[in-house]
């Protein structure tokens, strides 16, 4: 049983899957942590009853004391990075299984910068036939961890950054289901 810790830094993309897979597995959503105050994803947390901090370094002197704390009281043994815009402390990814979600074919598009629209918007610019999700292991580089798989798809020859990355998103909600099963 994977009791799911989701850190996201605004809407949690990949919330609304999650929470639907988990209502019909032995899975659950312990814990929502957010480092925004004005985060979407603590809306959702409240509409489904799901415990939802904000951590960060206006709330916390030690942010990342809170985290470890929080994941041992709710017994999480799985992080999903959900458009969670902070680095990982190594504490954190040394002690802990945590995966990302990453809208782009890693190595490709990958690293500080790299996340959302950005992404979209190189792939476009540099002319790329194809694109796709990443769903790897976190560690203290970003976008650099192990590779869990990944899921691609063609680029129409009309295609706009809104477009691929409405795309990307339906995908990244299949892969995640996936990828939690493997882990």
């Amino acid at each position: 049983m994977k009791r799911i810790a989701l850190f996201a830094s605004h809407n949690g993309s990949v919330f609304e899957s999650i929470y639907k897979y988990t209502q019909n597995s032995n899975h659950s959503i312990e814990l929502i942590i957010t480092n925004n105050n004005d985060a979407n994803i603590l809306s959702k947390a409240k509409q489904h009853n799901i415990n939802a901090h904000i951590v960060n370094n206006k709330t916390d002197e030690n942010p990342t004391q809170k985290i470890v704390k929080l994941l041992k009281q709710n017994q999480c043994n799985l992080v999903i990075l959900a458009g969670y815009m902070k680095m990982i402390p190594k504490q954190l990814t040394d002690n802990y299984t945590i995966i990302n979600s990453h809208p782009a074919l890693l190595p490709n598009y990958g690293g500080k910068g790299m996340y959302g629209r950005n992404v979209h918007e190189a792939v476009i610019k540099n002319k790329e036939k194809i694109s796709g999700v990443t769903i790897h292991y976190v560690n203290e580089v970003y976008d650099d961890g192990e590779i869990i798989l990944q899921k691609s798809i063609k680029l129409s020859e009309n295609e706009t950054v809104e477009s691929l990355e409405n795309k990307i998103k339906q995908l990244e909600q299949i892969a995640i289901i996936e990828a939690i099963n493997l882990v």
